[in-house]
């Protein structure tokens, strides 16, 4: 069974469309030839129950009575009638008054049930062949004469069936060319539907490898699902390649001047006599790997938040828990021993759709750079502030330059990267963070004289129970 359905989901789709209209044609073909048939023979006993009963009717007007007696003259008319029906056999009996056959077949008997009905259609054998048969009535009331003659006159049944089957027969023919034009039209239509794929298809053949523009969205309605779809997946994969390209263009723009800074120190060293100058030129270098070190970890941050915004799921993410897990973590008393940093959370939830490792990685760097530039007390922490969700640095500086702001998110907002003193990286990927996540980040002094760095997002729909 898996198997089967493996292949079926293989097959193409004017296959399974033809198929399907196939299956359909199949069962409606068996309903519509019960409907047929049945409706043939329902026409067919109409028609012939009426001459049936015209036969019947000619005969019994055509009785009159002589002598206290009634004479019969059978009609040519009535046998003209049942003449319609050439292959059949016909019987008839007249029964008096008394109830003794005036003329005709003895063998032909009304049902018991059926003796007080004065007019009418029932089914009996005729010598063994099925008949159908229609009753008629005369009522005499005469002085030599007064009572009921009935005329039964019947026939076999095989032009009736005849004329079942052949209307069954029309409509089934009817239902075939139906069903063949059905099909025709449905493969004409699923190719004609899977044109625009087709063009798809060739337009994305005929691409270069680079090219990852939006691709022309003037196509039917339910293609343009998977258009709009596929320009989707393109510019999140322009993102990614753009974010490796500016990556490695920042890495060499950034790196070049500490690489060569080291470079000649350590040309300095091997060319130094004098112990005391190459214990100044060890420090530098230590200064300098250092700062090289700090520089190239914000760049990966910066890289991994970027990648994370475009491929992480959003999750439902509490950002006290961020604020507590990198309180806890303690990176704080490392960079900056000396200074004091407080947590300060509410009760209450602080919920947004985010990616968790994103927001630790921002907010530890709007820590780092409250504890590098920054001065004490520093504070971080979570709230809803204007029914907007906010997790936060605080500290007792004045917060980064003019220019640092006026540069940040731009692709070198760094300036001296080199310079241990700037914070431009780090609020960055700080920005890069909240424009993932549809938030912001806002730098603003507050109303204790302190300079606030928070990111601010959304407040996630409240869960459905």
């Amino acid at each position: 069974m898996p198997e089967l359905m493996r292949r079926l989901e293989m097959t193409s789709l004017t296959a399974r469309v033809a198929l399907g209209v196939a299956v359909l044609l199949v069962i409606g073909g068996v309903i519509v030839s019960i409907a047929a048939f049945a409706y043939g023979r329902e026409a067919a006993r109409s028609a012939f129950d009426r001459l049936l009963l015209g036969a019947a009717s000619d005969i019994a007007s055509a009785i009159t009575v002589q002598d206290g007696k009634p004479v019969i003259e059978l009609p040519v008319s009535a046998f003209e009638l049942l003449a319609f029906a050439p292959d059949d056999r016909i019987g008839y009996r007249i029964i008096g008054p008394d109830g003794t056959t005036l003329t005709g077949y003895e063998e032909i008997a009304l049902p018991e049930n059926r003796r007080d009905l004065r007019d009418g259609y029932f089914d009996g054998a005729f010598f063994g062949e099925p008949g159908r048969y229609a009753i008629v009535s005369r009522r005499f009331a005469e002085r030599t004469l007064n009572g009921t003659i009935r005329v039964i006159v019947g026939q076999t049944m095989l032009a009736r069936n005849s004329m079942a089957y052949d209307i069954t027969r029309k409509a089934l023919y009817v239902l075939a060319v139906s069903g063949l034009a059905m099909i025709l039209l449905a493969v004409v239509v699923v190719r004609s539907v899977l044109t625009p794929l087709e063009r798809i298809a060739g337009s994305l053949s005929a691409r270069d490898p680079h090219d990852l523009t939006p691709m022309d969205t003037a196509v039917p309605r339910e293609t343009a699902v998977m258009i709009n779809a596929l320009n989707g997946f393109m510019a999140r994969l322009d993102r990614q390649m753009n974010s490796m390209r500016h990556l490695i263009s920042d890495t060499a723009h950034q790196l070049r001047t500490p690489v060569a800074a080291l470079r000649a120190q350590a040309d300095l060293f091997s060319d130094e006599v004098d112990l005391s100058r190459k214990e100044k030129i060890v420090e530098r270098i230590q200064t300098r790997s250092a700062g090289l070190g700090r520089l190239l970890d914000q760049m990966l941050s910066q890289a991994l938040v970027i990648h994370r915004g475009d491929s992480a799921r959003r999750e439902r993410v509490d950002l006290r828990d961020i604020a507590l897990d990198v309180f806890e973590e303690g990176d704080h008393a490392v960079l900056n021993p000396e200074m004091d940093v407080v947590l300060d959370i509410g009760e209450n939830p602080v919920e947004v759709l985010a990616d968790a490792p994103s927001l630790k990685e921002a907010l530890k760097n709007l820590l780092s750079n409250a504890l590098k530039h920054g001065r004490a007390p520093v504070r971080i922490g979570a709230s809803l502030n204007d029914g907007k969700a906010v997790i936060w640095v605080e500290d007792a500086g004045e917060g980064p330059d003019r220019q640092t702001l006026d540069e940040l998110g731009s692709r070198f907002n760094r300036g001296g990267l080199a310079r241990q003193a700037s914070s431009g990286l780090g609020l960055a990927i700080a920005h890069s963070v909240a424009v993932s996540f549809d938030g912001e980040l806002v730098l603003e002094p507050t109303d204790r004289e302190q300079f606030r760095a928070a990111l601010l997002f959304e407040v996630a729909p409240a869960r459905t129970a």
